[in-house]
């Protein structure tokens, strides 16, 4: 593609066989685009207020390989929205009747943001479902009151008024460059963060960013040193929700992880430097088959 030309999500989709319908994992309605036709499957799971797109850039190279299912998770995107407050044990729950819907014994699971948080509790708590783990820029390992304040605020001003600039401030905030928060994800998160289910359902969503939620599931550093589940560790260096260090402290905290730092990249390095995390994550999968 030309440097001239901006990337597009069709452009990213147009030569890829894939799916996209709706589940039903658990009784909940859940938004799951799908490709490829490996023997392997790997599984993406997005951010908080996110949605399958975050992982638009890693698709077709994964597909490739493997068979690849990118998720609207719990509560999100256009999955359905139960009237419950989320936290990690529903969102693993969620994820593991999925696998179950959709016929998955063992996935290969990248989770960026809350995804890895709820992929590293997953890993945790049934292994024998994970073949491998990504954390990229995973949350769910501290509790810092400002970072939390962040996320509460500039969520909920951009889904509970109708000015899409605030969406795109929103968006914006997770990139190094704001030139990777397309107008296209603009438009999408904007659409979603509008819709009623969404707006009624914002508590719920943001139960996690309330500090008494947030340190009942926390992973400390003793249910970190519990993953034996291959594990690599993508972090920007320009995350705004999250320093190197807490990168580093996963790292050391995980037996045998891999860690790799992006420069200028904030907290989508799968999306931000797509090419650079394709071939890393493609060389971390081959070396982890599904047993």
């Amino acid at each position: 593609m030309t440097d001239d030309l901006p990337r597009s999500i069709w452009t990213e989709l147009a030569d890829l066989d894939f799916s996209l319908s709706t589940v039903d994992a658990g009784g909940v309605p859940t938004r799951s685009l799908q490709a490829g036709h490996g023997d392997e499957t790997i599984i993406f799971l997005h951010g908080t207020s996110g949605h399958l797109e975050a992982f638009i850039r890693n698709l077709r190279p994964h597909a490739e390989k493997y068979r690849v299912h990118a998720i609207d998770m719990l509560g999100h995107g256009y999955t359905g929205k139960p009237d419950h407050r989320y936290e990690i044990p529903l969102y693993r729950d969620h994820l593991l009747a999925y696998m179950d819907a959709v016929g998955v014994e063992r996935a290969h699971l990248g989770g960026e943001s809350l995804g890895g948080w709820v992929g590293g509790r997953t890993a945790i708590d049934n292994p024998d479902r994970v073949a491998s783990l990504q954390l990229l820029c995973a949350g769910g390992t501290v509790a810092n009151p400002e970072v939390m304040e962040r996320i509460r605020t500039s969520t909920r001003l951009a889904v509970e008024t109708d000015d899409l600039e605030l969406t795109r401030k929103r968006m914006r905030l997770l990139m190094a460059d704001p030139i990777n928060a397309t107008e296209e994800l603009v438009a999408i998160r904007h659409d979603i963060y509008h819709r009623p289910d969404f707006v009624q359902n914002i508590d719920n969503l943001l139960s996690l960013q309330d500090m008494e939620t947030r340190l009942r599931n926390i992973l400390k550093p003793e249910d970190l040193a519990r993953i034996t589940t291959p594990t690599l560790i993508v972090w920007g260096r320009n995350n705004p929700f999250g320093d190197v260090p807490e990168a580093s402290a996963m790292h050391d905290n995980i037996p045998g992880s891999e860690l790799v730092i992006f420069d200028d990249c904030g907290h989508w390095p799968q999306h931000e430097q797509a090419e650079r995390y394709n071939q890393i994550s493609l060389d971390f999968l081959a070396k982890h088959p599904v047993a």
